[in-house]
């Protein structure tokens, strides 16, 4: 059986250019991430029996209006340009997302304000809106 210091010793490192080194690297792409409050894990999906499709749905929503940059973000508002882009974006047929987005604003995660622009509940429902402390401009 050989020593484990002879098997070592035996590696060759790969070698380092000095991009390496300096920490710096050419056209590195970093993941982006978007920030969701605990209680959708905690609280809305054990709640709620969401579908693949709603919880998707929902997820683009929150993220476009709370998690990337938004004039809208004080009202709660999606800026959704398209319709047929956004079912295309989700890869979900044109009747599916008309019939999740009205199944979203039964359970009362969004509303919408007028075609291409929904308001999002920053903490899912209104008790949890209300319970941390958010509030919203009246934007009717």
């Amino acid at each position: 059986m050989e020593n484990i210091r002879d098997i070592i010793s035996a590696h060759n490192p790969k070698a380092f250019s000095a991009a390496d080194s300096t920490g710096e690297v050419e056209n590195e792409i970093l993941a982006s991430t978007s920030e969701i409050p605990d209680l959708f894990f905690d609280d809305i999906l054990i709640s709620f029996k969401l579908t693949r499709v709603e919880i998707i749905m929902l997820m683009y929503f929150y993220r476009l209006t709370w998690c990337k940059p938004n004039l809208h973000r004080k009202y709660g508002i999606a800026p959704i340009v398209s319709h047929s882009e956004l079912a295309k974006n989700l890869d979900i047929a044109m009747d599916t997302l008309h019939s999740t987005v009205r199944r979203l604003e039964a359970f009362g995660f969004i509303e919408t304000i007028r075609s291409g622009q929904y308001f999002v509940r920053k903490y899912f429902t209104e008790d949890l809106d209300k319970k941390y402390g958010q509030s919203y401009d009246n934007f009717l």
